[in-house]
């Protein structure tokens, strides 16, 4: 039995690749989330994917069982939003990213602007990219405005592979304009602190769970939470032997079923 694991008080879970596959729950999954809950202790749901937002994701999860609460859910757009209205409160931002997104942005109160040199510019993973947006986002960019993004993810797990995510529109934006980002997200200290402030645990009480060495173990590692890889989606055993050690998890487990009967059994 895993003590370390047993004893925690808060359970972060990725959601892509940890406990669903796109359209696709891992049963056993639901299972031990359940389990989780139903003896007493805590779950929150976190994702860099900032496509989509957190109704939409109240939604997905508990059609699919885990019988979630909102308060339960948090993206990476939570954590760049929380920054803008705390550190630059009123600046105007151009947003490159879903409908979805811009929705959220809007319902924080952040002044999106479409058709002017902004005072930022945000990019995130857009399922609805156009060369429009693009070129906005890199001439905003080569004029002066900060450059700015939800999160680091190069690609996105689906069913048949992969699609291109915020990392990899970013990538683009820099080879045009010659700037990197600002990235918020996992692995990224401002989303510890925003879990920490919203939940009041600390971070030694806490475990991580996810299927990216770069974003979902990285964040657990930098900032002194326990984190666990499962092998149901991006990173391989071979990824790990190759990782910095930064990266490398303080556990592995094929999937959440082998968590679940090193805690329950």
């Amino acid at each position: 039995m895993n003590e370390i694991l047993k004893n925690k008080k808060l359970y972060i879970f990725d959601m892509d690749g940890t406990v669903y596959l796109e359209d696709t729950v891992f049963p056993f999954a639901v299972d031990f989330i359940n389990k989780l809950r139903n003896s007493g202790r805590r779950i929150l749901f976190f994702t860099n994917n900032a496509s989509k937002n957190i109704s939409v994701y109240f939604d997905k999860l508990n059609k699919m069982g885990f019988g979630v609460s909102k308060e339960e859910i948090m993206s990476s757009a939570d954590v760049c939003t929380e920054f803008l209205n705390k550190y630059r409160n009123g600046k105007t931002v151009y947003l490159l990213g879903t409908p979805a997104l811009e929705e959220h942005f809007i319902s924080h109160k952040i002044p999106l602007v479409t058709d002017k040199q902004p005072d930022i510019t945000v990019v995130s993973f857009d399922t609805t990219l156009t060369y429009e947006k693009l070129k906005n986002a890199c001439t905003y960019i080569r004029n002066g405005a900060e450059f700015l993004s939800t999160h680091p993810d190069f690609n996105c797990p689906v069913k048949d592979g992969y699609i291109p995510d915020s990392g990899a529109i970013c990538a683009a934006v820099t080879a045009s304009t010659g700037v990197s980002p600002r990235y918020f997200g996992k692995p990224y200290p401002e989303t510890a602190d925003m879990i920490c402030e919203i939940t009041g645990v600390e971070r030694a009480d806490m475990c991580i769970f996810g299927d990216r060495l770069y974003t979902d173990i990285a964040l657990g590692k930098a900032n002194g939470i326990t984190a666990v890889l499962v092998l149901t989606g991006e990173a391989t055993l071979e990824d790990v032997e190759n990782a910095p050690e930064e990266s490398k998890p303080d556990f592995i487990y094929p999937s959440l079923a082998e968590v679940d009967k090193e805690i329950f059994n």
